[in-house]
């Protein structure tokens, strides 16, 4: 038999179906004893159709006396009020008021909220019971009982959770008026943490590209010792002014570029993890392309000895006067192979394992918490790094050779290769990856907890 309620609320009366809703509360209620209690609700939340749902927050939010429970009583509260929102959101999307959603209508809601829509059509046939490529609204809301229905964007976003679909809710540039501001409120909290994060790292940065030029074959703690004798505090921090200011660009550049990619490949279906790759490949690459001069002044003035360059505008004009314009561009054959393995590794690792958390989350009822997702970033970032530090290696030192104190010695990426593991053997390809891995842990955790405090203080 079809358990879903034929009218929760009849038109006429607005008198709640109680039998279904009794078939609900039962269901919730596991050991059967007419009350719902942490135990029932987070075994009950399990099913795929709830996952998103913490059972500790609905348990506080609508126990009503407060006595640990909720009753049947509570437990009609919070329908009635739960369908209303519902009720108002379907509504909303329902653009021709015939009553049911098709997956047009679908996509213009997940559009207009800035979402991805390239599966709209999968959202779609998760609600849809009786299969028939529509979905009323007695499939919405039994589908949608428990969401969040704070506004379209939680019910969207639930919606996606329950059958593990990536919606772009965290990297998606919104398309409308209001997702234009949204998008320059995530923009300006994403530029504020990169600087804060790469500004707290920056000792460990330029560490790392003095020993990939080979400026020593110190240990971290003595090659810091030596920064900081030769150029005190302020050596610590050359060449990171340049670091920040290309955050805005590249980042911007980068997951625009990412989305729009994603969207091209898996316009009718969910994007798998080769696309994913693709996609995130791709989408550095240009990034990369676009603010490269800036990444070459950046290593010139890490490298560069104290008094040698009075800053950016300096560094660009030296290198263009003394070396010409496509000295900027020196190394920029590794930078955009490193990015492939990088930029593709990276996302696919992040996503992939965040997609494992979600539905490893499903058996505990539970979302993923920040530690776990937190992890992922770091364990992400260092499997990129990894395969494409070779790559980033050599491009610092073509950067660098032509300055004072580095001469000429490779003629292009394939013969820097070549003479680095001639003269240092393979591990010479990883010089400097100690202070970077160093770097990693700290560089995602500033960047996440600036980046949500200032999100929060511009909302």
């Amino acid at each position: 038999l079809d358990d879903r309620p034929q009218h929760v609320m009849t038109k006429k009366t607005d008198v709640i179906d109680d039998a279904y809703l009794r078939k609900k509360f039962a269901q919730l209620d596991s050991d059967q004893d007419g009350k719902l209690s942490l135990t029932d609700l987070k075994k009950g939340f399990i099913g795929s159709s709830h996952v998103g749902t913490d059972a500790n927050i609905f348990l506080q939010k609508f126990d009503i006396n407060q006595d640990g429970y909720i009753s049947y009583e509570e437990f009609i509260v919070y329908v009635v009020n739960q369908q209303k929102q519902l009720k108002a959101v379907f509504d909303e999307l329902d653009a021709d008021k015939n009553g049911t959603l098709d997956s047009h209508e679908v996509e213009e809601g997940l559009r207009k909220l800035g979402l991805s829509i390239s599966h709209a059509k999968s959202l779609l046939h998760r609600a849809d019971r009786d299969k028939n490529d529509l979905v009323d609204f007695v499939e919405w809301q039994d589908m949608l009982m428990f969401a969040p229905a704070g506004s379209a964007r939680d019910i969207f976003t639930y919606w996606a959770k329950s059958a593990a679909i990536d919606i772009g809710e965290s990297l998606a540039i919104p398309d409308d008026t209001k997702g234009g501001i949204a998008a320059w409120k995530y923009l300006v909290a994403g530029g504020v943490a990169g600087a804060v994060s790469r500004t707290a790292t920056a000792p460990l940065d330029r560490l790392k590209v003095l020993l990939q030029v080979g400026a020593g074959n110190h240990g971290v703690l003595s090659g810091l010792k030596r920064i900081y004798e030769e150029g005190g505090t302020r050596g610590f921090f050359r060449g990171n002014g340049t670091n920040v200011i290309k955050i805005a660009p590249e980042t911007a550049i980068k997951f625009m570029a990412y989305e729009r990619i994603k969207k091209l490949v898996s316009s009718d279906h969910q994007i798998t993890g080769s696309e994913r790759f693709f996609a995130g490949a791709l989408a550095g690459v240009i990034s990369q392309s676009t603010i490269f001069p800036m990444e070459c002044v950046k290593t010139r003035l890490a490298v560069a000895s104290a008094g040698t360059y009075k800053g950016i505008v300096d560094c660009l004009g030296k290198t263009v006067s003394q070396e010409g314009f496509f000295a900027l561009y020196k190394g920029l054959g590794p930078a955009l192979c490193g990015v492939v393995p990088y930029a593709g590794t990276d996302l696919a690792v992040y996503e992939y394992l965040k997609t494992a958390l979600i539905n490893h989350s499903k058996k505990n009822g539970t979302e993923p918490g920040m530690l776990p997702l937190f992890f992922c970033g770091v364990a992400s970032s260092t499997c990129g790094q990894l395969v494409s530090y070779p790559l980033a290696l050599v491009r610092t030192r073509l950067q660098a050779q032509g300055m004072a104190g580095h001469p000429k010695i490779y003629n292009g990426s394939f013969d820097a290769f070549r003479k680095i593991l001639k003269n240092d053997g393979f591990l010479g390809l990883y010089r400097g990856i100690v202070p970077n891995f160093l770097k990693v842990a700290p560089a995602v955790s500033i960047s996440y907890a600036v980046y949500e405090t200032v999100k929060k203080m511009i909302e």
